[in-house]
């Protein structure tokens, strides 16, 4: 037998002619059609001549029809006993014919290497392969979205907003899918921020959506506050510099979805398991366990992807790119002229069979039950001689190259089919001209599949009529009798059935026309619904919306969605001959991809020599062993101890000690060398002379690019391993062990760096002002300018006395009450920051710490004057000030924790409603609390404008006469109360097992003065009781100097 390899596309056909069935009889075939491509073929078809088949099965498959007469003579049956003999006859042939069909087959494709060997056992025959979603992925499947919440009162001021980080901006279908999705999303409700790895000709498509692009470079990434998102999407691989940015807190938390449509690292992970570049896997899989989610448009995508799966995988079925390919190839591409390129008349009527989706190069069973499915088909069919043309049968599966041609063309010799009756192409050659050829479209699969079949997208698209078993998701769709039709699975006779009604006399019917005419108008928006209702129901359970949010709208109100066919049209329509299509343009740009220059990158560093990518060897990382380590221990410990001897050698040899200004000049370059190496005294240096030091706040490694540099500012790190290492930033965990617990360090927030630096002040803080500033602020563009930096220094040096407080970064929500006329006061915004219960939660914490009773008003009044609250915990004030504000806060936060804590000790949050607002349960009370101990305790508000400087006061002293509550806020109200918290500390008199008082900060009251000066007292007392002793006893014993030179 000969192969026929012209390209395109590869074609499989033997020349067996009418003894081509003696080849191989019923015997084995294990070694003639390997499923691997053969590099010496020739030695196979040698031992396939060596075989011979017994005569009974040629007599069988030849002679049957010829004979059929005679053997009915041979019986003198009539009436009904004929006819009884007649239909047991019919079922017994059929029942050997497909008896002998069926080992046929499936001793030609039960060949395989040992990795198939392996994959059988782990997947039986007749078994399906299917994807199963992980962790994450079953938890979000399980949410009711915000079905429930919707039922609850809520206040909200603004729309969710959401990020959008393309990874390019390409006319293509991903674009189509993504635009259509976000188009639909903003009807609901989002508010939608654009980001573009690169520009790209869809720009302008995408500026109606969402205004102005951002287009980001590698600097830029780092200087994006993405805590202002409720949650971020990400498409493609070619985004992955977004993802790195988001791997570290504070952004760790914020939701982010990942729209993965490309296959081309999935092709990559098999070639790094193969070299063994582990680092690589460990870095994707790294990135890929940041996203919440992971959203594929198929099934098949999450398999192979699986070594990178870390139960966050999610699918979504539904994208335009198989109707995108098919329409773009059969713009560009002839019918006619195909089928002459591949030997097909004009009056070849041309079935194309398809398996499942799910394809194998050593694993094809589920062609061996479709064709033993097809058999009556194919014999009914496939040996019928109509005049001008013929039936022709078009198998597509495997590779072209795997000998399955021969062994197809055994099959159709022992079925006595017409010769070129049955071809075979491979899936790696051109697919799309297979399917444009094709007048009928068959899938036949033995595994029931999970998503639509995309190549029965393309030949619906294409106008074939389909036939196709009556698996669920396919009923789903598809209407039988109308877009396409179905048959029982398994059921040969039900498919015979089925395919008749789309011939009439050798030619396709009216019906399989008017299907086929149906089938194509509805496979081009057929998954478009479910696909935008997919990611509108992903958000509701993926995003977190705060209180101030408004929420969407529900997912009913998308109606019949179509793809924005509109916006791409004249895109496709401009498309010549040359222009490639999708598969080949993704080959083309392979070069491009960011997984490919990642993997150069990633490569060079960890080999000395680059390895390309067609070589196939190892070679050892440059990483140093435990042995390596502990050689080098020794050598430093060796020279250590050789270095302290000479140390002492040189101490005990008289030398010189030289000229007196060799030895000023020496030690004047020591003492500067000592500096030069502690940026912290450096730093101190620096202040020194400064009035004020502002504490720049933040809690992660990614908010480094947000502080500022200079002897204004210090850091304030509220995690260790977050901290700045050449730097001199305070580490609060080390000055407040409160810290080290998590839970506590997420519901204070910056105000715990606040009780850090109070706790023994004067270790870190020798200045008269001290002021403070959240990183967020630099994020949402209202740090201190140059400009405003310099009047604060000014104003501050000019007014020495006074007790007032400098803000600059104010209390403002984006919008207002829709159909509202009425200003946002100070305790309606504080509500919708905390789920409207701010005013009962301040009330009752309020009225807890002062133990004022039930009767009595307990909200601090706030004025309506329209003037400007603090926000972002960005303000300077005297450090005395400072120091009593810390001490009314400690009270205040110890008596919101005792109203969240029940007598379980569980603990729960009445100030969220959105899961990060309950991790951060007091973060947003804490941060106007300010307000309300500056406006009560007759301190003086002033805004200066972060970026002109200017000075304006705010709610002026006078104007709050008989509004302030200045007994609650009276200092020596504040230190008795102070000092009887310690007290009770002090005796361990805990009012709750976990009081949170004795942990935010120092403990001081009268009683541990008077001890500590009495055990000081004891202590003196005793140094003179010994130095007494000591004098007496010399006098006793008679003690005498001996005198000196004798």
């Amino acid at each position: 037998m000969g192969r026929n390899s012209s390209s395109p596309p590869d074609i499989l056909d033997g020349n067996g002619g009418p003894g081509g069935g003696n080849d191989l009889g019923a015997y084995s075939m294990r070694g003639r059609f390997p499923f691997k491509r053969n590099p010496n073929p020739s030695q196979h078809r040698d031992r396939a001549n060596a075989f011979s088949d017994p005569p009974i099965f040629r007599s069988r498959s030849h002679h049957s029809r010829s004979n059929r007469k005679g053997l009915l003579w041979l019986f003198p049956f009539k009436g009904k006993s004929a006819l009884y003999l007649v239909i047991m006859s019919a079922v017994f042939l059929f029942a050997m014919a497909s008896m002998v069909l069926q080992s046929s087959i499936t001793s030609v494709f039960r060949q395989g290497s040992e990795r198939g060997r392996l994959l059988r056992e782990g997947l039986k025959f007749g078994s399906t392969l299917r994807f199963v979603p992980g962790r994450v992925s079953r938890r979000i499947m399980e949410g009711g979205g915000l079905d429930r919440v919707r039922n609850q009162a809520s206040i909200g001021v603004r729309p969710p907003r959401l990020a959008l980080i393309l990874g390019n901006m390409k006319k293509d279908s991903q674009s189509l899918m993504l635009i259509t999705v976000i188009r639909n999303i903003k009807k609901l409700g989002y508010a939608l921020k654009i980001f573009a790895v690169e520009n790209g000709n869809a720009r302008s498509i995408w500026e109606q959506l969402g205004d102005h692009i951002s287009i980001l470079v590698p600097e830029s990434y780092s200087h994006i506050d993405w805590s202002i998102f409720e949650g971020i999407i990400v498409d493609s691989i070619e985004a992955k510099a977004a993802i790195s940015s988001l791997m570290q807190e504070p952004f760790c938390s914020v939701p982010l979805i990942w729209i993965i449509q490309e296959d081309t690292l999935a092709k990559r992970l098999q070639v790094y398991q193969e070299n063994g570049w582990n680092h690589l896997i460990s870095h994707w899989k790294s990135a890929f366990s940041r996203a919440n989610v992971i959203v594929f448009p198929d099934f098949t995508l999450p398999m192979l992807y699986s070594v990178l799966d870390s139960g966050n995988f999610f699918v979504i079925p539904g994208s335009p790119v198989d109707v995108w390919a098919a329409e773009s190839y059969s713009k560009t591409h002839s019918k006619i002229q195909l089928r002459n390129n591949n030997g097909f008349s004009e009056d070849d009527l041309l079935v194309l069979v398809v398996g499942s989706s799910l394809f194998y190069n050593e694993l094809s069973w589920d062609y061996a039950v479709a064709m033993h499915a097809i058999g009556p088909l194919l014999v009914k069919y496939a040996r019928r001689k109509d005049p001008g043309g013929s039936f022709k049968f078009a198998f597509l599966c495997g590779n072209s190259t795997d000998g399955y041609g021969d062994a197809l063309q055994d099959v159709a010799s022992r079925l006595g089919l017409n010769h070129g009756s049955l071809r075979l192409y491979g899936l790696n050659s051109d697919v799309d001209s297979v399917l444009l050829m094709a007048d009928i479209f068959l899938y036949d699969s033995s595994q029931d599949v999970q998503g639509f079949p995309p190549l029965l997208i393309r030949a619906m698209t294409l106008g074939i009529p389909v036939i196709a078993p009556d698996f669920p998701v396919l009923k789903k769709y598809v209407v039988d009798g109308v877009h396409g039709v179905f048959f029982s699975k398994h059921n040969p006779e039900a498919l015979l059935r089925s395919f008749s009604l789309l011939i009439s006399n050798g030619k396709l019917s009216k019906f399989a026309q008017t299907v086929a005419s149906s089938g194509r108008l509805h496979a081009k928006n057929m998954l478009a619904s479910e696909c935008t209702t997919g990611y509108a129901s992903l958000l509701e359970n993926v995003v977190n919306f705060p209180s101030d949010s408004f929420l969407p709208g529900s997912i009913s109100q998308l109606q019949q969605v179509a793809w924005e066919w509109n916006l791409f049209r004249k895109d496709m329509e401009m498309r010549t001959d040359d222009t490639p299509n999708i598969d080949e343009r993704d080959s083309s740009l392979k070069n491009f991809s960011v997984v490919y220059t990642l993997e150069d990158e990633l490569t060079k560093l960890a080999y000395s020599t680059n390895i390309s990518e067609d070589e196939s060897g190892n070679q050892e990382h440059d990483i140093p062993s435990q042995l390596d380590w502990i050689l080098v221990k020794e050598i430093e410990s060796s020279e250590e101890y050789e270095r302290l001897e000479l140390e002492e050698l040189e101490e005990r040899m008289e030398r010189s000690h030289g000229v007196w200004d060799d030895i000023y000049r020496n030690a004047r370059k020591s003492e500067k060398l000592k500096f030069e190496a502690n940026e912290r005294d450096e730093g101190e240096l620096e202040r020194t002379g400064q009035p004020v030091c502002i504490y720049e706040i933040y809690n992660g490694a990614a908010a480094w690019p947000f502080l500022h540099h200079g002897s204004l500012y210090r850091g304030l790190s509220l995690s260790t391993r977050a901290r700045r290492s050449r730097s001199d930033d305070v580490n609060a965990v080390s000055r407040l062990p409160l810290l080290n617990i998590t839970y506590y360090r997420d519901i204070l927030c910056e105000i715990a760096g606040m009780f850090a630096i109070a706790n023994k002040v004067d270790n870190v803080h020798k200045r008269p002002w001290i002021g403070f500033q959240s990183w967020r602020a630099a994020g949402r563009k209202v740090a201190l300018s140059t400009n405003a930096e310099k009047v604060l220094e000014e104003t501050i040096q000019e007014n020495t006395k006074g007790d007032l407080i400098y803000f600059w970064g104010r209390l403002n929500l984006d919008g207002g009450l829709a159909g509202n006329k009425d200003a946002l006061t100070f305790w309606s915004t504080c509500d919708i920051w905390n789920g409207g219960n701010c005013r009962t939660t301040f009330e009752d914490a309020f009225r807890r710490m002062y133990g004022l009773p039930s009767y009595v008003d307990a909200l601090p009044p706030m004025p309506e004057d329209g003037g400007h609250w603090s926000a972002l915990h960005s303000w300077v004030m005297p450090t005395p000030s400072f120091l009593e504000f810390v001490m009314f806060s400690r009270m205040f936060v110890d008596s919101l924790d005792a109203l969240h804590t029940n007598f379980s000790g569980r603990n729960m949050c009445l100030l969220g409603s959105s899961e990060l607002e309950k991790k951060h349960c007091y973060c947003r009370v804490l941060e106007v609390l300010i307000n309300v101990w500056a406006y009560h305790s007759a301190r003086k508000m002033v805004y200066i404008d972060p970026h002109s400087g200017s000075l304006e006061e705010q709610h002026p002293i006078e104007k709050r006469q008989g509004f302030m509550w200045a007994k609650y806020f009276n200092i020596t109200l504040l230190k008795s109360m102070d000092e009887d918290l310690a007290e009770a500390a002090d005796d361990d008199d805990r009012p709750t097992e976990t009081w949170l008082w004795p942990l935010t900060g120092e403990i001081h009251w009268q009683g541990m003065y008077d001890r500590e000066r009495e055990e000081r007292y004891r202590l003196k007392m005793d140094k003179k009781r010994k130095t007494k002793d000591k004098l007496i006893e010399r006098m006793k014993s008679g003690y005498k100097q001996k005198p000196l030179g004798r």
